[in-house]
């Protein structure tokens, strides 16, 4: 199994299913770069961090590790940044696992439109940058069940961006978030008709909503499909035991 995640996370977000996975299964969870305990460019600096450039350089990881088939599991921008990949060579893929995310283009998309515009400004900079805005607010903000939210779990997320150096990721996502490129994505959808495909979606999330679920479910009708009532963007967080439980039976089709 490979796990792509977005913002402003780490591979942490899977640590229950790479738990309850991992004697059985390969399980895969890279941190992007700018991300987690990998290397954290500093703002301004020549490295190359948005998601076309997560995406390549997962998609040569897997190449590297000579996957020849695997299931991918995505959640937010770890959805184009792993099926940029998975496009490539459709026929490794044994199932595929979304989890609210999104894959198409975000032209016609207001939110995305001006989130993208606001961060590309000097407060939007300011804000992910010195307040660590990304972590400290919009990340909680995004939980609907703040049960599991304890003061160890968010010292977790907060860590790899502890330091205001280390936060150029998320920024560069951010700034991301109008970019044509999802929009080459969707376009190629019709290659992982042929792929099992489990849509597991937090219907309380107030980023990815059922407007974003209804065009995963009309554009691939036989998807096997959870919905979670009262949850949020981040499912593994919210509801572990759900989202272990689709993974177990996403894993069982694809054999």
């Amino acid at each position: 199994m490979v796990f792509a995640y977005g913002t402003s996370t780490w591979s942490f977000l899977y640590r229950e299913p790479l738990r309850a996975l991992r004697d059985r299964y390969r399980c895969i969870a890279i941190d992007h770069l700018g991300f987690g305990l990998s290397d954290k460019p500093a703002h301004g600096s020549s490295a190359k961090l948005a998601p076309v450039d997560h995406a390549r350089r997962l998609s040569a990881l897997l190449s590297h590790l000579r996957l020849e088939r695997y299931t991918l599991v995505v959640h937010d921008f770890g959805g184009p940044i792993g099926l940029a990949g998975a496009l490539e060579a459709p026929e490794r893929l044994e199932g595929l696992v979304v989890i609210n995310t999104w894959a198409w283009g975000t032209d016609n998309d207001l939110a995305a439109s001006r989130i993208g515009s606001l961060l590309r400004t000097f407060v939007g900079a300011f804000l992910y940058l010195w307040l660590n805005f990304s972590v400290r607010v919009l990340l909680p903000s995004l939980l609907s069940r703040k049960e599991n939210w304890t003061p160890s779990v968010k010292a977790h997320y907060v860590m790899p961006f502890c330091k205001r150096r280390f936060r150029a990721g998320p920024l560069a996502l951010g700034r991301a978030l109008d970019s044509p490129w999802y929009g080459t994505l969707w376009e190629r959808r019709e290659a992982l008709r042929q792929v099992p495909l489990t849509l597991v979606w937090g219907l309380a999330d107030k980023a990815f909503t059922a407007t974003h679920l209804a065009k995963w479910k009309n554009a691939f009708p036989e998807a096997d499909v959870v919905e979670l009532e009262g949850v949020g963007h981040f499912p593994q967080e919210e509801a572990p035991e759900a989202v272990l439980a689709a993974l177990e039976k996403a894993l069982s089709h694809a054999m």
